[in-house]
């Protein structure tokens, strides 16, 4: 595309990303244009975005009204509504929430509910509850149950704006007579636990969920609230076993380190002294006390009904897991063969042995060797070190995340999940993604699940 002397543009700029500019001078080889702080720049035709030299200053509600919809056109509209407040902006059917790092209570008490209730998606501002009452409203005039999609960076919000989007739907639906509870409030009740077990600190956000959420919000033929569940997803089981400089592991296990008397008779310590823990020099949260979230921890299990016997199971793997990351292992005499390092790592053979209560020659076995099954029967092969760390790390993995799955399992059982709902709105909770070059994993794995829990359904659209 080439553009004439006069014509409103964005130049790329190393400070402001973009910035406006009119061209001053145009060849078929290169374009000079003069940016708005006065400054002379020339470039090529390819590196320039058409600008709208007429646009409205206070930015639009709707981007689709933009007339060139462009990279720069859109972060500029943002900019704009951002700096007057605006928090929400439509692209279409899509929400686009930035973060503001304050409260705004204002915008979500209940007199905000009722304006927006009954509205038309697009007749008031834009607000996460209109997204909320647009899905509830295509639910009852289509009878098809509807998703929402709350996605973004780590730190971004999504979990709040998920939170908003339930005490919505709670406000339009109700529940059904003989519970008092909302179904907002009962999943805020769980949160605490699957916060400690689920977020961790990355280098956005200081908790971070680390796992993607459904949030299946039940209704009967009238549209009240008859049940709710929460499905889970893509843990990131990685982090158990690895974590990089300044993140965190899984906030239970300082939690569980921190704990006093239960540290002690797991025979915990310093997290400084744990293999899963001391990879990164990160042990504390500023401003949170990881003895004081441990028992609020323990008083979430409370509430939702795991007893005192499972309770006492559920740490006694977590300090299994630790000490089983402090298992090292040596070259045995045999041809790749590997041993137990040290006494120090025999006494965490000994502990992981007896607090996931099985033989510790059976566990030293499973950690040193693996089995191949042949036509003429087992064949028993044994695994050098490397070979040995990696299956050990496996272990830890695979223990943690069917943890994780049992207490979600037991978290719905507390909600109450109802069978025979004839509808459902589910809010899709997405992970935080950071800023790779790739995240082909991520969008593969997401799209599959995707697939899977929207047959069926509309989908609505967050952006945070």
């Amino acid at each position: 595309m080439g553009f004439r002397k006069g014509t409103a543009v964005w130049v790329e700029d190393k400070s402001n990303v973009w910035v406006e500019a009119e061209v001053i001078q145009s060849t078929d080889k290169s374009v000079s244009v003069l940016t708005k702080y006065g400054k002379k720049i020339t470039t090529t035709n390819e590196k320039l975005m058409p600008r709208d030299a007429d646009g409205d200053h206070g930015g639009v509600d709707d981007m689709t009204k933009l007339i060139y919809l462009n990279e720069p056109g859109v972060l500029f509209n943002l900019a704009q509504r951002y700096s007057l407040n605006e928090i929400y902006t439509y692209t279409g059917s899509i929400l686009i929430a930035l973060n503001p790092f304050t409260n705004l209570p204002h915008l979500y008490n209940t007199h905000m509910m009722e304006q927006y209730k009954g509205m038309q998606l697009g007749e008031l501002s834009p607000h996460v509850f209109a997204i909320a009452e647009a899905s509830y409203r295509a639910m009852m005039h289509d009878r098809r149950s509807q998703s929402v999609l709350v996605s973004g960076e780590s730190g971004a919000g999504k979990t709040e704006t998920t939170k908003l989007l339930m005490q919505y739907l709670t406000f339009v639906g109700g529940r059904v007579a003989g519970d008092f509870r909302s179904v907002e409030q009962q999943v805020l009740e769980s949160n605490p636990l699957l916060e400690a077990f689920g977020n961790a600190r990355t280098v956005r956000n200081d908790n971070s969920s680390r796992f993607g959420k459904f949030v299946e919000i039940q209704f009967d033929r009238t549209g009240r609230i008859s049940g709710a569940a929460i499905r889970t997803y893509l843990l990131e089981r990685s982090r158990v076993v690895q974590i990089v400089d300044p993140e965190r592991n899984y906030h239970c296990f300082y939690q569980l380190c921190a704990s006093g008397k239960d540290a002690e008779k797991y025979k915990l310590d310093n997290p400084r002294n744990f293999h899963y823990l001391n990879q990164s020099k990160t042990y504390e949260i500023q401003g949170i006390s990881s003895s004081e979230s441990y028992l609020k921890t323990r008083r979430a299990m409370d509430i939702v009904g795991i007893t005192l016997t499972d309770q006492e199971a559920i740490f006694r793997t977590l300090a299994a897991i630790l000490h089983l990351g402090n298992i090292e292992f040596s070259p045995g005499k045999e041809h790749d063969s590997s041993i137990i390092k040290d006494e120090k790592a025999n006494f965490h053979l000994q502990m992981a042995a007896d607090l996931f209560m099985v033989d510790v020659n059976v566990l030293f076995t499973t950690l040193t060797s693996r089995t191949i099954q042949t036509p003429e029967g087992s064949i028993m092969l044994a695994l050098d070190c490397l070979a040995a760390v990696a299956g050990r790390d496996a272990l830890a993995k695979t223990v943690y995340a069917r943890l994780f799955d049992w207490l979600v399992e037991n978290i719905n059982k507390s909600i109450g999940q109802d069978p025979d709902c004839r509808f459902q709105i589910g809010v899709l909770d997405i992970y935080g993604f950071e800023c790779f070059k790739n995240n082909r994993y991520l969008h593969y794995n997401f799209a599959s699940y995707l697939s899977y829990t929207s047959t069926n359904r509309d989908m609505l659209d967050i952006r945070i």
